[in-house]
């Protein structure tokens, strides 16, 4: 059976964990090459060896990447074009939650850590991507990850929802930049997913924010990368500047995801989060 990306070429950013880890084996499993972008070495080796288990190694590479860094995007896009011909879907999909707490106690360091992990990295993706595409004029497949914290208030910190808005707002717009190009451009905004990202090793951490959501399953890394299957396949040829909510029907409903009042975390405590990166939490408490 033939795959839905049977023989395209894809970067994964965040490939080494998480969502990013799920939407690489199963674009593997739809018949795509795959070079897998992280910052944390250890964390792209050990994609790279689920896939080589799987049959899969000669399909697949790794490079690290600080995408918040013009010259690796760049080079990142340069490697898979080496490696494998060519290049036909980017899914920058690697984050961090970034600064959170009270706007008082926001720093501009943590602030500005955050945008360039979120938001700078979609601009540059989006640029290099793009210059790629052109070049081999076939097309092709621009993809984001951004959130529901970026759509509506209270799903997240401050400065992570407007990082996330700001991704919702550069996909519609070069959506119809890029479209003459026959390069489509689109994003999925997650709900809570059970990831390390979220959960930091303690998922049970989070189940009231599950309960929440009014479809009574978890959110896996495997339901974003079966839509990201979707956003870059044919199926979706006349979908542009489109952002998808997989989120278990959180927004349908209305949401209050973290608490309100004084009993939202991200109002008790200060500092940055680093995601996967191998760098340790920032956390301070207030009074």
């Amino acid at each position: 059976m033939v795959g839905k990306l049977q023989d395209k070429v894809a970067i994964v950013t965040g490939g080494g964990s998480g969502m990013g880890r799920d939407t690489v084996l199963r674009f593997l499993d739809e018949g795509a090459r795959v070079l897998v972008a992280d910052l944390n070495e250890d964390n792209g080796k050990e994609t790279l060896s689920l896939a080589r288990a799987r049959g899969q190694g000669e399909r697949i590479g790794f490079v690290r990447t600080d995408v918040a860094q013009e010259r690796d995007v760049a080079a990142m896009v340069a490697e898979a074009e080496r490696l494998f011909g060519t290049l036909d879907i980017v899914y920058l999909n690697a984050g961090v939650g970034g600064a959170f707490g009270p706007i008082a106690e926001t720093t501009v360091e943590g602030w500005d850590y955050t945008f360039a992990v979120l938001t700078r990295s979609v601009f540059l993706g989006m640029k290099h991507a793009s210059i790629a595409m052109r070049k081999h004029d076939r097309g092709g497949a621009i993809l984001s990850t951004a959130s529901i914290a970026g759509i509506v208030g209270g799903g997240g910190s401050h400065a992570y929802s407007a990082a996330k808005a700001a991704v919702i707002s550069l996909t519609e717009n070069v959506a119809a930049e890029l479209a003459p190009h026959r390069i489509r451009v689109n994003a999925i905004a997650p709900g809570v997913i059970s990831t390390p990202l979220v959960h930091r090793g303690r998922p049970e951490k989070f189940e009231q924010q599950f309960a929440r959501q009014p479809w009574p399953e978890r959110g896996e890394g495997k339901h974003i990368a079966a839509a990201a299957v979707f956003l870059c396949s044919d199926d979706a040829r006349f979908i542009t500047g489109e952002v998808l909510k997989v989120d278990g029907g959180l927004l349908a409903q209305g949401i209050a995801l973290w608490g309100a009042g004084k009993d939202n975390p991200f109002l008790r405590t200060a500092g940055v989060n680093h995601g996967s990166t191998g760098k340790p939490m920032e956390v301070r408490r207030l009074e």
